[in-house]
């Protein structure tokens, strides 16, 4: 049995703590069964804090973010409403006010 790479740095060289698997570059823990329980039920989206996202969720940015192409940046704090999840690295499809159409990763936000 192969064990699945780190979630949060697709490392390939996890191991097996009891329950838990390890990654030994990052240091994340996560349950082996959870891991199985979301592959049986497709893709599971969730944010920093680890609550599972949804489309038409509304998040707050948890850092500032360069924007390539725009002297200005989102700020800490902002609002986004009706998001919308695709496959992808960025994987919150949005719009922001004063922005536009915008790719935000699950990574930097936290759900309202």
């Amino acid at each position: 049995m192969s064990l699945p790479n780190c979630p949060k740095c697709s490392s390939e060289y996890t191991y097996e703590d009891g329950n838990l698997l390890v990654c030994p570059e990052c240091g994340h823990e996560w349950s082996a069964l959870a891991v199985e329980a979301e592959e049986e039920a497709g893709k599971v989206y969730r944010d920093s804090n680890g609550n599972v996202l949804q489309d038409g969720d509304t998040v707050v940015l948890i850092k500032d973010l360069k924007v390539k192409g725009s002297s200005s940046a989102l700020k800490k704090g902002t609002k986004v409403k009706n998001i919308r999840l695709v496959e992808g690295d960025h994987d919150i499809d949005c719009k922001i006010d004063g922005f536009g159409a915008m790719k935000l990763k699950s990574e930097f936000v936290k759900k309202i």
